[in-house]
């Protein structure tokens, strides 16, 4: 049996580690938090105009504090009809029922996607980054339940209910963090070499 990793997350959320832990599946990998690591007091800002810069700048930061192979993501939903609005600014632009007011009278389908960023930084300072994005379309009202953030307005293509009505088994693994996290798997195999 291999030995698990400890990999560090970029984040106070255990929200997220639990998503993650959920999205890796059997990964040999001990993940900790910021605060697990005693690292609850970093703040990082993310002054990044893309997602990459972001999750980069955490990446080194939550990295270098630690020593520990470090994880790091950000996200966004990008909206056409709002010139890729709220982007890379999605976690302070004011929620799904905001989006929905500004959206009002905006014929459907107003396409949108969601993408993540995720990077992952060694102790001998090398970064690797890969994306997972999602297409779809926002709408017109909030509908579902489940999830968080957005999800209860982004209906993504191929499906007649939105992320809040899917349920993780269906919206994690179609997910963009899901495929972001897909596609970071052979980075983190190569640490357990």
């Amino acid at each position: 049996m291999t030995e698990p990793v400890t990999i560090l997350l970029s984040t106070r959320n255990r929200g997220k580690l639990v998503e993650l832990q959920h999205l890796l599946g059997d990964f040999p990998a001990r993940l900790l938090t910021a605060e697990d690591a005693g690292l609850g007091h970093l703040d990082v800002a993310e002054p990044g105009e893309t997602l990459l810069e972001n999750a980069t700048l955490k990446a080194l930061a939550y990295g270098q504090a630690s020593g520990l192979p470090t994880l790091s993501d950000d996200s966004g939903l990008f909206v056409e009809a709002l010139g890729g609005l709220p982007g890379v600014n999605t976690a302070y632009y004011g929620g799904p029922a905001k989006l929905v007011a500004v959206l009002e009278g905006i014929p459907a389908p107003r396409r949108a996607y969601f993408a993540c960023v995720i990077v992952l930084w060694t102790p001998d300072g090398s970064l690797q980054h890969v994306e997972g994005r999602i297409e779809g379309q926002i709408t017109p009202e909030l509908r579902g339940a489940g999830g968080f953030g957005y999800d209860p307005v982004f209906m993504p293509d191929g499906f007649n209910e939105t992320f809040a009505e899917l349920g993780v088994e269906v919206k994690n693994p179609i997910s963009h963090r899901g495929r972001a996290v897909t596609a970071a798997l052979p980075m983190l195999r190569a640490l357990l070499a």
